[in-house]
């Protein structure tokens, strides 16, 4: 089989109303997708999310790099040598991991289509659904409420609040949360490196009746002793998001016990095949694993609900940035049920060519 032609298609994403975190509001979300044409007329897909806050990428860079190193690179080659094509290509790409996201996505779709499967099947398929949390953003507390009321009665089994701008409001809207959901749902915490040190313990301390079942990211991406001092200083596991962009990063944080918990996104880390090796660093390291994702279509969700299911030591998944896009090409890729997600049962990453509405 060989490559045969790449074409992307950017778009910007509509949500249904912005949504704020501690360090930016969001109101659009730019993605990319890709489509790799192979001489057997399999047609693998691929999505990249791209965040100047995050991944420090863009739509015009995502295309340039496609065009200046990546086009050339995979014209003739043979998608189903997938980590050859990978490596060859990081070394050009290091500052671009949605990018190689993208390109990972659709060379593991092809994979699955070959071989008609599934592609957690393919992957190991330990499980075939699993929970993810609604993420509530910064809003009033009547609004917090209101919102996390409706996701309960909607099916979900787990919400997560973002905070980090006021501690004593977000301590104040956990316990009113916990009051109104009751004890059967989860309920996560996540700052957005909002806090300091002492703000981190002030509102764990303050909150021990709300039972969080994680604290994410409480302090700045880069001071990761400050991290491991909130790790040693509590009792609820602590999460790292931000502060991971590559293996190395978890391998430091793992090597000097700085962390519970990792939050591992394909479009920070360069897809699939990267999540797997950080994933078995994490095991190794006896950390738990939680898959989440960036404002992402469908089809880029898909791929890490596809990863997340395919290890068993994935405890967790936050796979929500999907929910509120209004012009998704790539609807239907997955399934919600009564707050868990399903794989479409399709090949690949679950999503024809021809049922992409671009």
């Amino acid at each position: 089989m060989k490559i045969t032609k790449i074409e992307l298609i950017p778009i910007e994403l509509e949500l249904k109303e912005p949504y704020t975190i501690a360090y930016e509001t969001i109101s659009k979300a730019p993605n990319v997708f890709c489509k790799i044409f192979t001489d057997e007329n399999i047609i693998g897909i691929g999505v990249a999310a791209p965040d100047l806050e995050v991944t420090g990428e863009s739509i015009s860079s995502v295309i340039k790099v496609v065009a200046d190193f990546m086009e050339p690179a995979i014209l003739g080659q043979d998608p189903l040598r997938h980590i050859k094509i990978l490596s060859e290509l990081k070394a050009h790409l290091k500052l671009n991991p949605s990018a190689i996201a993208m390109l990972d996505m659709a060379l593991f779709d092809i994979l699955g289509k070959k071989a008609n499967l599934p592609l957690y099947k393919i992957l190991g398929g330990y499980r075939e659904k699993i929970i993810t949390s609604i993420t509530i953003g910064i809003l009033p507390i009547s609004e917090t409420l209101k919102r996390a009321n409706e996701y309960v009665k909607s099916g979900f089994k787990a919400i997560k609040l973002k905070g980090g701008i006021n501690v004593e409001e977000d301590v104040e809207k956990l316990r009113k949360i916990r009051e109104k959901i009751g004890e059967e749902i989860f309920l996560r915490f996540d700052a957005n490196q909002g806090y300091t040190v002492e703000q981190s313990l002030y509102l764990v301390e303050k909150t021990k009746s709300v039972k969080l079942e994680l604290f994410e990211q409480p302090t700045p991406r880069k001071e990761l002793q400050l991290l491991g001092q909130v790790t040693s200083s509590v009792h609820v596991p602590v999460m790292a998001d931000e502060s991971i962009m590559s293996i190395k990063d978890v391998f430091k944080l793992a090597k000097n016990d700085l962390v519970d918990t990792v939050n591992i996104k394909l479009m920070k880390v360069g897809g699939i095949a990267e999540a797997l090796h950080i994933n078995s660093v994490a095991k190794a390291a006896n950390l738990e694993v939680m898959v989440g994702c960036m404002d992402e279509a469908e089809l880029g969700i898909a791929a890490g609900l596809h990863f997340a299911l395919a290890r068993p030591n994935v405890d967790y998944a936050d796979l929500d940035g999907h929910f509120d896009l209004l012009n998704d090409p790539s609807k239907g890729t997955i399934i919600l049920e009564d707050g868990f997600l399903i794989p479409s049962g399709k090949p690949g990453l679950g999503l024809d060519a021809s049922d992409l509405n671009l």
